[in-house]
């Protein structure tokens, strides 16, 4: 059988200790990223243009957060798969989105001159007992994710796979949803689901100016 996503990387010990922050990966990741010069070209005008909005700043340092906490492996993962767009021309238009084999993960937008954000998590991890019915959501332990739970709002997405929509507002909560125990398991795990799926459908959309603020490059 072929071995697909993140298995080619990580065994699933190495999975499970990372989802349950029990490893820091950082020692087995790649020392040099992969590089597409024609790829870096061809995002460089709209990185140029994001940086002169007002959040340019906070999207960058959010983004550099959810780089270290959320994807495992980034520079190995690089493109392939895990991607982020800038400025991408969805009907949504948010700022930056990250997203992995069919599946947006992540995706930050302006909310004036401030974010929102939005996170996409297996539903199953803020009910009870696990369940796939929305009914079980445990809307107490979701809005406790958020710096305040007013900053929360959320959507649930059937279609046979009990997705949860996380929306967060506010750079502060955005930070302290991505820093919070629970949240930050859930995100992992959703994050591994779709990383172990296959390649990145998004590659082509991929800008490299923007990862190299999330990596530190």
């Amino acid at each position: 059988m072929t071995v697909k996503g993140l298995r080619q990387f990580l065994d699933p010990e190495q999975q499970r200790a990372w989802l349950e922050g029990e490893a820091n990966l950082r020692d087995v990741d790649a020392a040099e990223r992969d590089e597409s010069l024609e790829q870096r070209f061809k995002y460089a005008d709209l990185f140029q243009k994001l940086l002169k909005r007002p959040q340019a700043d906070e999207v960058l340092d959010i983004l550099r957060l959810y780089a270290e906490r959320c994807l495992p492996i980034p520079r190995q993962t690089e493109r392939y798969y895990w991607s982020v767009s800038c400025l991408p021309g969805s009907p949504d238009r948010p700022l930056v989105r990250i997203s992995a084999s069919f599946m947006e993960l992540f995706a930050l937008h302006a909310d004036g001159e401030g974010l929102r954000s939005r996170f996409i998590l297996h539903l199953s991890d803020f009910t009870s007992g696990g369940s796939p019915e929305p009914e079980q959501l445990d809307t107490d332990l979701l809005e406790s994710c958020a710096l305040r739970p007013e900053d929360m709002s959320y959507a649930i997405w059937r279609d046979g796979k009990s997705i949860l929509i996380a929306k967060v507002r506010g750079a502060p909560s955005i930070r302290h949803f991505i820093e919070h125990p629970h949240a930050l398991r859930a995100i992992r795990n959703f994050n591994l689901t779709h990383m172990n799926r296959g390649r990145n459908a998004y590659q082509a959309s991929h800008c490299y100016s923007l990862a190299d603020a999330m990596l530190g490059d």
